[in-house]
């Protein structure tokens, strides 16, 4: 059966888990791995700029022994010519076996997984909706220092408004017993209604100070940057940007374990001088991120561990 992954609920938790047991056996022994995908093709359709995304899945897929064919820009695309998404979509089906697609609306890729007839697709991230590869990522980082999914205490900062790879990671946890969120953000980018809905009023609050969050003894603190492309007013954003900055003084507040994720790109919500802190494992959690991406590849292409 076609299978697609537009948005964390798309998968069971049991499936999770059978994604993550199949990614740790790539980390520990990625020799094994180096023909599955040969003679495979992945098409890689970004219409709106990515690094550590479109990289990972393209370095996922060529480590499989796949191949990789597509653009990084949508100008260089038949859409700048006035063609419809359905009709990109249904025409790379002919050439590819397996598709990583972003794109800056919202919707988008279940638009274009609507279209598929034989070719399994990707949501590499759609406006500011979802993006369930980078939960993946985020889960499977989880996985390795906490060692469990429930019973955990999450902060998520910053941009929760339009913060796609937030509005994923709160879906996929609000599924394990014992979760709690503090959403941590500005009035004006709070977490959004529909989301909110989701979850029982007693498994999250809502507050503006960091540091007190901290202190009240977070599990897990996930930042994010504050998007310049979300915003319609460059004097909001500029207003909004570095409205919470983490810092030694901060992490001195936290617990010995609590662990520190960021999707990347960070701009100034996070200063360097933590980055030599062992909890803070954002760099390792990209490095997670290709070998779930591999992991996915090959669930969805009914390939065998």
């Amino acid at each position: 059966m076609l299978r697609h992954l537009i948005q964390p609920l798309d998968f069971t938790t049991e499936e999770f888990d059978d994604l993550f047991r199949l990614a740790n056996k790539i980390i520990q022994n990625p020799e094994n791995y180096l023909d599955v995908c040969k003679g495979k093709l992945l098409a890689s359709l970004f219409f709106e700029p990515s690094t550590r995304t479109r990289l990972s899945f393209e370095s996922a897929m060529l480590r499989l022994g796949g191949q990789v064919v597509g653009f990084s820009d949508a100008k260089v695309s038949s859409t700048a010519k006035g063609e419809s998404l359905q009709d990109t979509i249904r025409t790379v089906e002919n050439y590819a076996d397996i598709c990583a697609m972003r794109h800056p609306k919202e919707g988008a890729a279940l638009l274009a997984a609507k279209a598929m007839t034989r070719m399994p697709i990707i949501n590499a991230g759609d406006g500011g909706h979802q993006h369930p590869t980078q939960t993946l990522a985020d889960l499977l980082t989880i996985d390795y220092y906490k060692k469990r999914f429930d019973n955990l205490t999450i902060g998520v900062c910053g941009d929760l408004k339009f913060g796609r790879t937030i509005h994923s990671l709160v879906r996929a946890m609000n599924r394990y017993e014992g979760v709690k969120f503090v959403f941590i953000s500005p009035d004006e980018l709070r977490m959004p209604k529909t989301f909110k809905d989701e979850i029982a009023k007693e498994n999250y609050i809502e507050t503006s100070d960091l540091s007190e969050a901290i202190k009240n003894g977070l599990d897990i603190l996930y930042m994010s940057r504050v998007q310049r492309e979300r915003f319609v007013s460059e004097e909001e954003y500029l207003r909004l940007k570095d409205f919470f900055i983490l810092d030694k003084e901060k992490m001195n507040l936290a617990k010995e374990d609590m662990i520190v994720l960021h999707p990347l790109p960070r701009v100034n919500e996070i200063s360097t001088e933590i980055d030599d802190d062992p909890r803070a494992v954002y760099f390792e959690q990209a490095r997670f991120g290709m070998y779930v991406r591999m992991a996915l590849i090959m669930f969805l292409l009914g390939l065998e561990a």
